[in-house]
């Protein structure tokens, strides 16, 4: 089983919310997660944007989980260093 660090959508229509959760690969978008990272409200201020669990999120990443790209963005804010995570060649 491969996971990854993705984002799951909760809301209404143009009023967004996205809990940050450890899914499988395979999984649907709003499907069942494995663990709850945290979350991402765009519409707040900036200061109430993002909440992320970083001891959950290292530990996840060091048994290697992949975040997606939106994911990434969301670390590199919260200064969670990714380390030697790259993006795997397209071929």
């Amino acid at each position: 089983m491969s996971a990854t660090i993705r984002l799951k959508r909760f809301g209404t229509k143009k009023r967004p919310y996205y809990r940050i959760v450890v899914m499988d690969t395979r999984a649907a978008r709003d499907g069942r997660t494995i663990e709850e990272l945290g979350y991402y409200h765009p519409i707040e201020t900036e200061d109430k944007q993002i909440s992320i669990n970083t001891d959950k999120a290292i530990a996840w990443l060091n048994d290697g989980a992949r975040p997606t790209d939106t994911v990434r963005k969301l670390l590199n804010k919260k200064n969670i260093n990714l380390g030697k995570l790259e993006k795997p060649a397209v071929q």
